[in-house]
């Protein structure tokens, strides 16, 4: 395997450091810290330059937020704009092109132009051979984030990569966690670094073991096969390579089961042969939010910004899957009133 040099110099550059921050600071020109480099960009770029030069960065301190995801608790640790975000962005400015390279094109989330409609969209294309899809293995890595290994994740950089000063930098960004455990949620580095701790590992499933038919949605993972007890063999396997080469574990809620009376759900969709659905969760949300809406103005309630977002929201959603019905019900009744409002309050006040 050829590793890859001569990063660092271009990362401290001035020219690379204002693209870092122009990419950056899109939509957060209010920031403060933003606002901040804005008034003085060469003199605040050419202290990230020095502290580069000089090898004095540290990693600052995380402002940590607990939230839920799709009713998950999740810890969300952000790095102040100035200088941390600059940095992992001038980073990745010159070395995404050689995560990229890694990746498989099963590799989804957090990948630009590499979403959920890429994901979805590779799902109808592999039912369409549907004897080779008959059964799909359905797993996901247990904690994910925070079981990744901080002395696996710099032996793999170290695969491709021998500039020593990058890697001193991002050794740096790894260790700012405490422990030897785990990168944070919410890192725009972080996502690269993530799906390139299971990059090798999507090229073992589809180059060793022969899979063809497979998605991974960061740490989530579905395998497709016409042959129901491969993939019962092939999910010991998975948990054997996970466990030695990457520490990881699965969850014990794997599953293997028929695709075609079941469905695949995956990404927010309920994928079967010929046709999607929305999740149902997701469809319980979309007719209790129009129920909702159309309450509020049954009592002559006037809607608000949000409630125009939330419906748009749920028919971007919609449009990507079989959903005619679902939206005639319940969101064509509400049509009006959404397009007065984007009449008389958006367009409007951004004339």
């Amino acid at each position: 395997m050829k590793r890859l040099g001569n990063f660092y110099d271009k990362i401290c550059t001035m020219e690379n450091l204002r693209e870092a921050h122009a990419n950056a600071r899109r939509g957060k020109r209010k920031y403060g810290d933003v606002k901040k480099v804005d008034a003085d960009p060469d003199f605040y770029l050419g202290q990230i330059r020095d502290m580069l030069a000089n090898k004095t960065y540290e990693v600052s301190p995380y402002t940590i937020k607990d939230l839920f995801d799709g009713g998950k608790p999740r810890v969300l640790m952000k790095l102040p704009y100035y200088p941390d975000r600059i940095i992992q962005w001038a980073i990745m400015l010159q070395i995404r092109h050689v995560f990229m390279s890694v990746f498989v094109n099963h590799t989804c989330a957090s990948v630009r132009g590499r979403g959920i409609h890429h994901a979805t969209k590779l799902m109808d294309e592999y039912m369409r051979d549907q004897e080779a899809t008959e059964y799909c293995l359905k797993l996901d890595v247990h904690k994910f984030y925070p079981s990744i290994d901080h002395g696996v994740l710099k032996s793999l950089l170290r695969r491709k990569f021998k500039d020593t000063d990058l890697l001193w930098l991002l050794d740096k960004i790894v260790d700012s966690m405490p422990g030897d455990r785990g990168i944070p949620i919410g890192s725009y580095l972080s996502q690269y670094l993530a799906n390139f701790y299971l990059s090798y590992f999507d090229h073992w499933l589809k180059e060793a073991q022969g899979a063809k038919y497979v998605i991974r949605y960061m740490d989530d993972l579905v395998i497709f096969s016409g042959d129901k007890a491969w993939l019962h063999e092939l999910r010991k396997r998975v948990d054997k390579y996970l466990a030695e080469h990457l520490r990881l574990k699965l969850k014990g809620n794997w599953q293997v089961f028929p695709t075609g009376t079941r469905g695949v759900d995956f990404v927010g969709y309920r994928h079967f042969y010929g046709y999607k659905l929305l999740r149902k969760s997701a469809a319980v949300r979309f007719k209790r939010k129009m129920a909702a809406l159309k309450k509020k103005l049954a009592l002559r309630r006037l809607l608000r910004y949000r409630d125009f977002c939330a419906y748009n929201s749920y028919l971007g959603w919609l449009k990507w899957c079989d959903s005619f019905q679902l939206i005639l019900k319940h969101a064509v009744p509400l049509a009006p009133a959404i397009s007065d409002y984007y009449e008389t309050k958006i367009r409007k006040e951004c004339a």
